[in-house]
């Protein structure tokens, strides 16, 4: 059962200080999402937050200049996710720039060897012979791949942003927004932008020491990959990470970007002149992860680190199909599950404050998507679980949040009460990633649904849709979806414009057996629109209430708009 939404429009705020050539509709959304002057709602990288209050960055200079001047053999290790492949990119292209001679990279396989830094990835690392390890996106909580890696005479430097334990791992550096006491202001950077951060530290201390004739490299040229990954990884877009999402879209929209991405969006069919956020977030990212869902992400990787445009074509091509494979695996396993929810009685699931979900057959590759897709169906934090390998008798659960309720904390809280439960875990407010034995489940989903029980509450698990009003019938045009859609970057807590209003039916059919087209009357105008997986099985009332995004219909061209209804509900 789908908890009903309640459709509710934004708190109005003050309106702050804008240029007089702002449009009023931008300065009345800005405003809404707690900007008061231009500089916070668009941000440039005049206004990036400098690296100088981010903690562990002079350990990590001293270890990657010296690294450097010695030549020694510097290994980043990526991670198989969008975020940590952009990352990995970043690393390895930017200490090239700034003029390291002896640079390579690895990444786990998520079968063969587990999340992050494993001992058994670090025993597979000993045929590169590195001197110095940078571990990105990952390494928080690596405790024994980096103990086994300082056990080999390694050096080993951590970038990461996730959440620390109680206790650090043996790192030499530690770079994370994160750990305690870190003055840094920002505490939402992803992985790639601490990992562009540590390169803007690195490259003023080589300026500072004459490493360069001039300013040195620009590293801005690598803000596509950070704009993908930061996009990708779901974190929150303040002032901070819109700047450098900003400035990478910029890039990508002027056809600057890195050969791998420009082919990643020629194969997803998307504009690159008209190139947004959410463009990354449903066309570019997922074609990207889907390697390290299903295959290696060592091919994602390797898109994004070459030079020659037919082999990024080459290697963009392969990618799509194994998204689509990724999209076939998941539809099957989302369709599973709902069949698991359908057993359950309306009742019982109206009562329950969280979800776990375990099928023997499932890929653990593709289980957070599950996750995100029944999270966003029941509005319950929701956990999906999978063999870790084929007869494996230890599960990978991927974790999904709703608001309110922290998923980390609450697996702390979990393992913090039952010891034995949880080999491991870690993540973020909103995901988080955990494993255990087979025969600890039954157990865990009793300990977690406890947990959300005691922490939610039903206002919390009330799912809200949060509109900024009504548009005018003078907006409904395209120069007004255009201001919308360039007025970002917009995303995760800084949130797509989405409003509402009340429309006549004029017009419906369904269309991909799944999703409802509609032609919607108001004040006289006909408006087209389209309702993903909208009033399946019955026919739309003849008048509905509806949250909508207004966008430009690039499939009709010309001055067409359209309207992208993301609620309904019958007047």
């Amino acid at each position: 059962m789908k908890p009903q939404a309640r459709l509710r429009r934004r708190e109005c705020a003050d309106s702050g200080q804008w240029p007089e050539t702002l449009s009023p509709l931008l300065q009345r959304l800005y405003a809404a999402r707690g900007a008061t002057s231009i500089d916070q709602a668009q941000p440039r990288l005049a206004n990036l937050l400098a690296p100088d209050d981010l903690g562990g960055l002079d350990a990590a200079v001293a270890l990657l200049s010296t690294a450097m001047a010695e030549d020694r053999h510097i290994v980043v290790v990526g991670d198989f996710d969008c975020d940590g492949a952009t990352a990995c990119a970043v690393g390895v292209r930017g200490l090239r720039m700034l003029g390291a001679r002896r640079v390579s990279h690895a990444v786990p396989n998520r079968i063969v060897h587990g999340y992050g830094l494993s001992p058994a990835l670090v025993e597979e690392l000993a045929l590169l012979q590195p001197e110095l390890l940078v571990t990105v996106d990952h390494g928080i909580a690596c405790h024994a791949g980096i103990a086994a890696a300082k056990a080999r005479g390694w050096k080993v430097l951590v970038t990461d942003h996730h959440l620390p334990g109680e206790q650090l791992p043996p790192a030499d550096a530690i770079v994370d927004p994160n750990l305690q006491g870190d003055a840094f202001p920002s505490k939402v950077l992803a992985g790639v932008g601490v990992m562009f951060y540590v390169l803007l530290a690195l490259r003023r201390h080589l300026r500072a020491h004459g490493a360069f004739a001039d300013q040195g490299p620009d590293l801005s040229t690598l803000l596509d990959l950070v704009a993908v990954g930061t996009v990708a990884d779901l974190v929150p877009l303040d002032a901070n990470n819109r700047a450098l999402v900003g400035a990478g879209l910029r890039r990508l929209r002027a056809g600057q970007g890195s050969v791998g991405l420009r082919a990643l969006i020629e194969v997803a069919q998307r504009d690159p002149s008209r190139l947004t956020a959410s463009d990354i977030g449903y066309a570019v990212a997922p074609r990207l992860n889907a390697a390290g869902r299903l295959e290696d992400m060592s091919l994602g990787i390797e898109c994004l680190l070459t030079d020659d445009l037919a082999r990024a074509r080459e290697i963009a091509a392969t990618l799509n199909e194994i998204n689509n494979e990724r999209r076939a695996v998941q539809q099957q396993m989302t369709d599973e599950a709902e069949q698991a929810l359908a057993r359950v009685s309306v009742l019982e699931q109206g009562a329950r404050s969280a979800v776990c979900l375990f099928d023997a057959q499932w890929h653990p590759g593709v289980v957070g998507l599950v996750a995100s897709k029944m999270k966003e169906r029941l509005h319950r934090p929701t956990i999906a679980f999978a063999p870790a390998e084929p007869g494996s008798d230890s599960l990978r659960g991927s974790a999904r949040s709703i608001p309110g309720f922290h998923i980390r904390d609450a697996l702390a809280d979990v393992a913090a009460r039952h010891p034995t439960l949880i080999e491991r875990f870690g993540g973020h407010a909103m995901a988080a990633g955990l494993s255990l034995r087979a025969e600890a489940y039954p157990a865990f989903v009793q300990a977690f649904e406890q947990c959300a029980q005691a922490a939610l509450t039903p206002e919390l698990l009330q799912a809200d849709v949060l509109s900024d009003g009504e548009l005018g019938v003078s907006d409904f045009n395209r120069a007004s979806a255009e201001v919308l859609r360039d007025g970002g970057p917009w995303g995760q807590g800084f949130a797509e414009p989405l409003f509402d209003g009340e429309f006549d039916v004029v017009s419906w059919r369904v269309i991909s057996e799944r999703h409802l087209k509609l032609v919607l009357g108001i004040s006289g105008l006909r408006l087209n629109a389209i309702e993903f997986g909208g009033w399946l099985g019955s026919a739309p009332p003849d008048r509905l209430r509806i949250a909508y995004r207004l966008e430009p219909d690039d499939y009709r061209g010309g001055d067409a708009v359209q309207l992208v209804v993301v609620h309904s509900e019958p007047v």
